[in-house]
This record gives structure tokens, C-alpha cells and sequence, in this order.
């Protein structure tokens, strides 16, 4: 997981901490895939909200990222968040846990 000081390619915030995000996840597929650079936040919302799965075959661009209703949600919630904001992440209660 490369981390870096940049803008999040899915909540647009400048000079923030970002992860690389497997579009396809690598579990299901994506090692050699499409990445995008996600704040921590946002990154970490997605993996709580779906599945390797489910980002696999219906969240696998920045495009379907937005236009999913819950992740939409939080991002313009965190859009107006200070940079150095890092938020409490609860798995959803429909998401199985990855151990």
C-alpha cells in the first residue's frame, strides 16, 4: 500500500495522506489493474460499505465510485473536512468481515 501526500482522485481534497486502490481488488483479480490514489477516509469507507466482490464487478472505476448512492453520500460529507480529518470507519452490517 503506497502512501503519499497528493489530492483523493474520488473526494478531490488537496494535501492529503492517499493509498493506492486496486479498482479491481487484488483478491479479485486486479494485481496488474487500474489503481487510483484515495484519501484514508475514502479508502476506507469503500472496503467497509462492499466486497472485494461487489468493487470487483460494479465499483471498479472513480466514475461508478461516484455514482454509487452511499459512497456519493460520504463524499460530500468529507469534501468539507479539513485535510488532516481522519474519521472512525464501522463496516456495514450487509459487508462480511475479510478474516
Amino acid at each position: 500500500m503506497t502512501k503519499k501526500v497528493d489530492v483523493c482522485a474520488l473526494c478531490k481534497r488537496t494535501e492529503v495522506e492517499t493509498t493506492e486502490h486496486h479498482l479491481i481488488p487484488r483478491e479479485e483479480g486486479g494485481n496488474h489493474g487500474p489503481t487510483a490514489f484515495l484519501c484514508i477516509p475514502c479508502h476506507k469507507n469503500i472496503h467497509a460499505l462492499y466486497t472485494n466482490k461487489e468493487l470487483a464487478i460494479r465499483l471498479n472505476s472513480i466514475e461508478a465510485l461516484k455514482a454509487d448512492e452511499k459512497v456519493w453520500k460520504f463524499v460530500k460529507w468529507i469534501r468539507k473536512q479539513p485535510a488532516s480529518t481522519l474519521v472512525k470507519t464501522k463496516r456495514s452490517k450487509n459487508t462480511p468481515s475479510r478474516r
